[in-house]
């Protein structure tokens, strides 16, 4: 799995024009299922994401987690983590997981990921032509791959 996280002030998410997630502060998450995913990347993911001290504490210093800070979260699917730019200028998309597999896993990890958070997390539709607005705050932008756990 290949993860996006985006600290925010705001982020929503709209489907055909109607907003099906909206928080304030907190992360926007995004999310690109590939073959060879399974549960184990699931937990180490979401409990890395929950846990990562990327919020400032009392002294203006990036030491408080998403679960300290008790902000909420959204988490999007995107299968256009997993291209392959290595040949030529078009995207290869190969190691994506087909959506009969990357569904239960993007299900899965949400599901977790709540239960790291202890509170619920918006979603965007799986497959929808999705429009995702943020304000991304400092900013803050760490790629995680679970693939090569560093």
């Amino acid at each position: 799995m290949k993860a996006v996280i985006q600290r925010v002030s705001r982020a929503s998410v709209s489907v055909e024009g109607e907003t099906i997630s909206e928080i304030g502060n907190g992360l926007l998450v995004l999310l690109g299922v590939g073959y060879g995913d399974d549960e184990n990347d699931i937990a180490w993911l979401s409990r890395k994401i929950a846990n990562l001290r990327i919020f400032n504490d009392e002294d203006g210093v990036m030491n408080k987690s998403l679960v300290e800070q008790g902000g909420d979260a959204i988490v999007v699917s995107q299968f256009t983590l997993q291209a392959s730019t290595k040949k030529g200028n078009r995207p290869s998309y190969i190691k994506a997981a087909k959506p009969d597999i990357a569904i239960p896993l993007y299900e899965k990890f949400v599901q977790r990921f709540q239960i790291d958070l202890a509170k619920d997390v918006g979603t965007g539709v799986f497959g929808a032509d999705m429009k995702v607005d943020l304000l991304n705050d400092g900013p803050v932008t760490i790629i995680i791959d679970t693939k090569s756990r560093e």
